[in-house]
């Protein structure tokens, strides 16, 4: 998918749209990627990092504990990210020009890994489902959404994913997204869109 993102120019205008507003480690420029599952969003991120030695922050490391996952919880859309620690440990850091220390929550294990400690670079990319709730997009500089048409979305995740979490995610992870991206306008507020299909 590199060769691919190579060739696409708004991809292109995207990086010197970042390089052009490129902050400081001390106070770094925050570019979002969000998007649909199967998007390519973690491609990009990095793609651009190794291009540019930016640093990236997944927001797929601060999904929901299992004590988190509560009927409730699942109820609100955009709810199975753990949306207060990662305001607490990511957002609200980089914004003080401070260093990022979090403990990554690996859904294979169902727990927390050992902390890792990002270092801000001037831009740093903070990509994943959920990264642009409307409880951290004042944080942004920029945000970026990623779509993908739904054939090409389901052969990627079947590829990465196999197929019985495949159906778990037609059943349950897409439609959970997709309704929070209706319900805060998430594409709609984001400055670029890119679409990402074969």
């Amino acid at each position: 998918m590199a060769t691919k993102l190579e060739a696409m120019p708004v991809v292109a205008e995207l990086e010197r749209v970042l390089v052009d507003r490129a902050g400081s480690p001390e106070k770094p420029f925050l570019a979002a990627i969000e998007g649909r599952c199967g998007s390519g969003k973690s491609t990009l991120a990095a793609y651009l990092a190794a291009r540019r030695g930016w640093s990236v922050i997944h927001a797929d490391d601060f999904f929901l504990r299992p004590s988190q996952r509560t009927p409730e919880r699942y109820a609100e859309p955009g709810g199975n990210l753990d949306r207060e620690r990662f305001l607490e440990e990511v957002l609200v850091p980089l914004r003080s020009g401070r260093p990022v220390r979090y403990r990554p929550f690996d859904c294979r294990s169902m727990r927390l890994r050992e902390a890792v400690s990002v270092t801000p670079t001037p831009v740093v990319l903070i990509e994943g489902s959920y990264s642009c709730h409307p409880l951290f997009r004042d944080f942004y500089d920029l945000r970026v959404f990623l779509t993908v048409d739904p054939e090409t979305q389901a052969a990627r995740i079947l590829r990465r994913n196999g197929a019985e979490k495949a159906v778990l995610f037609a059943s349950r992870w897409i439609p959970m997204e997709e309704r929070y991206f209706q319900a805060f306008s998430v594409r709609e507020r984001c400055d670029y869109v890119l679409d990402m299909s074969d």
